[in-house]
């Protein structure tokens, strides 16, 4: 293929490209958007980076998570926990169902809570921003993903921030 084909073909693409636009919603931010990043997000002071992330991937591990992915220069851990799903509620609908001749209906099984911290500077190098983001996916008995969501509730934010403060403390006096 010659250079002035792949450089036509590359232009066109780039044209073609540039022509699509994107949604107005994709870049807007949800009316929560600020308390949520409050309630996801602590302020560490005196302390280095590297020593809030092995607190943090020690607290993951406590907590039963297993650490999936590491990025220790970018100040970024992500870490996953399988649980189950199941919900009584859907289980005696579901038994209810088919007695009654409605088929067999999905009900909820498997779910994953994924988990990533982001460590970010301050300002000075011993000041630190960590944010905590928690996503769940739920699979049903057919295996389609029948719920995927972000958790929101304040509590699992403060138990682990808790649990990190403490090991923050060790840390730095280790």
């Amino acid at each position: 293929m010659s250079i002035t084909k792949i450089l036509s073909i590359t232009l066109a693409a780039a044209i073609l490209t540039g022509c699509v636009g994107n949604p107005v919603e994709a870049f807007k931010l949800s009316a929560t958007n600020l308390q949520d990043r409050q309630i996801q997000s602590r302020v560490y002071k005196k302390i280095k980076e590297e020593s809030i992330l092995a607190a943090s991937a020690a607290v993951f591990q406590d907590m039963g998570y297993t650490l999936s992915e590491s990025e220790t220069r970018l100040g970024v851990i992500t870490a996953t926990k399988d649980a189950d799903a199941t919900d009584g509620g859907q289980v005696a609908l579901a038994i209810f169902a088919a007695l009654f001749g409605g088929g067999q209906a999905a009900i909820d099984d498997k779910q994953r809570f994924t988990t990533t911290i982001v460590v970010l500077p301050r300002g000075s190098s011993d000041t630190h921003t960590v944010r905590m983001t928690m996503q769940r996916v739920v699979w049903n008995t057919q295996g389609n993903v029948s719920k995927l969501e972000t958790i929101k509730d304040e509590t699992v934010y403060k138990t682990f921030f808790e649990k990190l403060s403490k090991a923050v403390f060790l840390e730095k006096n280790i």
